[in-house]
């Protein structure tokens, strides 16, 4: 990959981390509305929640943001190589 390449995908690469990131904010909290018990997953400070909400929420947190990420990351990846006819990396 050249360095103009690299330059042009960077931009990319940001943008789509961001809507990565705001697309698997909004998965968890409509997920978390049908399986938890309030509409707002627990914050871990709070400490009327239990340990246990605490940490089921955390851990489904994660998972959404890591595959949301991964197939956001995969999409931007396949677009540069449409445009540009080489791969990002």
């Amino acid at each position: 990959m050249s360095a103009m390449s690299k330059a042009m995908y960077r931009p990319l690469s940001l943008a789509t981390s961001v809507i990565g990131g705001i697309a698997a904010g909004a998965v968890f909290q409509q997920v978390w509305k049908r399986i938890g018990h309030n509409e707002k997953a627990p914050d871990p400070q709070d400490l009327s929640r239990s340990s246990k909400d605490v940490l089921i929420a955390a851990a489904l947190q994660g998972a959404i943001f890591a595959v949301v990420k991964a197939a956001v990351d995969r999409a931007g990846a396949k677009s540069y190589r449409a445009l540009a006819h080489e791969n990002p990396m």
